[in-house]
């Protein structure tokens, strides 16, 4: 959303609005999509990455890294004590991130847009003056 703003600010300079001026609908659009665009890949990013590193510990990965560094044996298998624990709150991670992951990139945009547009509706309905803090 911060992004979001400032791409609008710059683009109120570049229309040379004044306060009192809103930028057209058009333009909110814009700027929220680019403002997605440019956050998706961090996004993306750092959710893939975390949810594949904790796909092991899910699932009950177990390696003996001390039997692999002093036997050359690291006795992989899949179970074992600690899978009962770390599991849950392992999936419970992924499915969380997942899901904020969606809401970051679909749901906050649309609801930053609908906003406005609810905002800027109630100005005019009421005949109030609308000064963009932005």
């Amino acid at each position: 959303i911060d992004y979001t703003n400032i791409i609008r600010g710059n683009r109120r300079e570049e229309l040379g609005l004044t306060e009192y001026e809103q930028l057209p609908d058009k333009e909110v659009v814009k700027a929220t999509i680019r403002g997605g665009e440019v956050r998706l890949r961090p996004v993306l990013l750092t959710a893939i990455t975390t949810v594949l590193g904790l796909l092991p510990l899910a699932i009950g990965l177990n390696i003996d890294f001390i039997g692999l560094v002093k036997e050359y044996d690291p006795n992989i298998f899949i179970g074992g004590d600690n899978n009962m624990f770390f599991s849950p709150m392992a999936w419970t991670i992924i499915y969380g991130l997942t899901f904020a992951t969606f809401l970051t990139l679909i749901i906050i945009p649309a609801m930053y847009l609908s906003l406005n547009r609810l905002k800027v509706w109630i100005y005019k309905k009421m005949g109030w003056q609308l000064k963009s803090n932005i």
